[in-house]
């Protein structure tokens, strides 16, 4: 698989139950310097405080930022979806939160997530599924997909919690399987 792709502008991670720790092995070996944003959709508690961007900053080589509505996307920053939100797209630089419904028990929901930035992305960019407990992110992929962008895929094998992918592999034409110690070095590698 050539990972290759000068044109990536965003990857989007999603993730819940046993996603933490792939994110963090991850954040720790990423290169300084990327020409392109990465987004986080962690399901979290409703009302968790904002301990995670703390967390992984202490980890990045580039700067953690939680997202605030109207926030502008910039190239080589991390980007995490506040808890109790779910993350929109307005265009290729500003990002929206709403407060809409749960989709699939979740808010942030993954899927809202990928579906928004593929309208606007394309294939320009790449969305990762990791570890979770339900199905939140599968149809996302499908649609990341359906408008030409990549999808990548925690092997279920090295998933604390395998359902999220393990429904991915099965449903969706994926391009690249990843594991927790070289989701970086693809991404580096872009």
């Amino acid at each position: 698989m050539e990972t290759q792709n000068t044109n990536t502008e965003l990857i989007i991670i999603g993730g819940s139950a046993g996603s933490l720790q792939v994110i963090l092995e991850m954040i720790k070996n990423l290169n300084d310097s990327l020409n392109f944003a990465i987004l986080l959709v962690v399901h979290r508690k409703a009302h968790s405080t904002n301990i995670l961007q703390t967390l992984l900053q202490q980890f990045s080589p580039i700067e953690v930022i939680e997202i605030e509505d109207k926030t502008e996307i910039q190239r080589n920053k991390i980007y995490i979806t506040p808890a109790d939100y779910h993350l929109l797209f307005e265009d290729k630089k500003t990002m929206s939160l709403d407060s809409s419904e749960k989709m699939n028990y979740s808010r942030p929901s993954i899927d809202v997530t990928f579906k928004s930035a593929a309208e606007i992305y394309g294939e320009n960019m790449i969305g990762v599924l990791l570890s979770g407990a339900n199905a939140d992110g599968v149809e996302g992929l499908g649609y990341i997909k359906k408008n030409k962008g990549k999808v990548w895929i925690q092997d279920p094998e090295t998933a604390e919690v395998n359902y999220m992918p393990k429904h991915a592999v099965e449903e969706i034409d994926y391009d690249l399987i990843i594991n927790s110690g070289n989701l970086a070095d693809y991404i580096n590698q872009l």
